[in-house]
């Protein structure tokens, strides 16, 4: 074991305990017996904030070794940049900026940090999130718990010249947005934050469908929808540099057929850049086994994969494929990945994945993408996207 990499066991045992040297030397030597044997059980074992903040420090600290090389097939051009590989991390890992380095290192071909708010705010009181183990879900409520605008601002610019480096590589950033819960303005949040944070970011979300901010999910509607992101696309436009980033809105999947409808019309009409599909699910499937499952907030993972699916699905036919889609909800296998990309998904994201699987699960996504793709006849992803409107 290199002598630095050492070191920062060593500086991560310090801070982290015996817990802490465990799972970063399973993170530095990538072992998926070792993750499933001991590192995920020890975790578990952990409240799940604290599990969670634990596997954060500890990507922050640079313990994950390289991931191995993507194959051409797996790369996307969308969004105005190119992606070595479909397979982001979705929002609400790091929320703060604090472990990007770390966390490319997975081997994700995006990171999107935040939700972040104009000013710092705790967000609810905890506990605020649950593991559902019988279902392979969470339920959370954090309610954007945020350092603020300022925080992540230093941290981002502090790293910028490596952030264009790892773009220029195929690895793009996103920041995703949000507001505070006390505010009276909106649109003047996530406007704030185009300017603070979008010289910063490849792309940007508006993140109007979190179910844990009281309010937030009406920004959803028609008339509100249009006032919002004509704000934030004029602010955009006015960025300093030649490259802006591009603009997507990050939806619910518990909307009606009209909700639907009038969020895709007010997307092409305004030209925004691309849709996330979908934030967590406040609905509650009956086939959930969980004694957690009937706690508040929103649920991730497992069971909101083919709500997830059919919501990409829909959205991809409501604006006849011209706009780009993330699609994520539930992604934890390659054939998962693929359903959402032949429903129409240009590149996917994972989260809650991570908590039952660990750091190796994303390599496992990707093998098996790649196998799914030749099995199916495509050349590439860029093939696959939206093959299931086309049969």
């Amino acid at each position: 074991m290199a002598a630095p990499l050492r070191g920062r066991l060593r500086a991560l045992a310090a801070a982290l305990g015996g817990c802490g040297l465990l799972l970063g030397s399973a993170l530095a030597a990538g072992d998926e017996r070792l993750y499933a044997a001991a590192v995920m059980p020890a975790l578990r074992a952990l409240p799940p904030e604290a599990a969670h903040g634990l596997a954060l420090r500890a990507a922050a600290f640079g313990l994950l070794p390289p991931a191995r090389p993507d194959g051409p097939a797996l790369e996307v051009r969308v969004l105005g940049q190119r992606f070595r590989n479909p397979v982001g991390l979705a929002a609400g890992f790091d929320k703060q900026g604090e472990a990007v380095d770390g966390l490319y290192k997975m081997g994700f071909g995006f990171v999107e940090v935040g939700t972040v708010t104009p000013k710092p705010q705790e967000g609810n009181p905890r506990p605020r999130v649950f593991r559902l183990v019988e279902d392979e879900a969470v339920i959370n409520r954090y309610g954007f718990n945020s350092h603020g605008h300022a925080a992540v601002e230093r941290r981002l610019r502090a790293r910028q010249e490596t952030q264009l480096k790892l773009t220029g590589a195929g690895m793009p950033l996103g920041v995703n947005l949000g507001k505070n819960k006390s505010s009276t303005d909106a649109a003047a949040d996530y406007v704030a934050g185009v300017r603070t944070l979008g010289p910063l970011a490849d792309y940007l979300v508006v993140n109007v469908s979190s179910p844990n901010t009281p309010g937030l999910r009406d920004l959803q509607g028609k008339a509100e929808l249009r006032d919002l992101l004509t704000k934030v696309l004029a602010e955009r436009d006015i960025l300093p540099g030649e490259r802006k980033p591009a603009v997507l809105v990050k939806i619910a999947p518990d909307l009606t057929a009209q909700d639907k409808q009038d969020i895709a019309s007010v997307i092409c009409e305004l030209g925004v850049d691309g849709l996330i599909v979908s934030n967590t699910t406040v609905s509650r499937p009956s086939s959930l086994r969980s004694r957690q499952r009937t706690e508040p907030g929103g649920l991730s993972g497992k069971p909101l994969r083919d709500l997830s699916t059919q919501t990409i699905r829909e959205m991809y036919s409501l604006t006849q494929g011209r706009v780009p889609i993330i699609g994520v909800g539930g992604v934890s296998s390659g054939h998962d990945a693929l359903e959402k990309i032949r429903a129409g998904a240009s590149l996917v994201q994972m989260y809650t994945a991570l908590v039952y699987h660990g750091p190796p699960v994303v390599g496992a996504v990707k093998r098996e993408l790649e196998e799914l793709l030749r099995e199916q006849g495509f050349k590439n992803i860029m093939e696959a996207v939206g093959a299931d409107h086309r049969r």
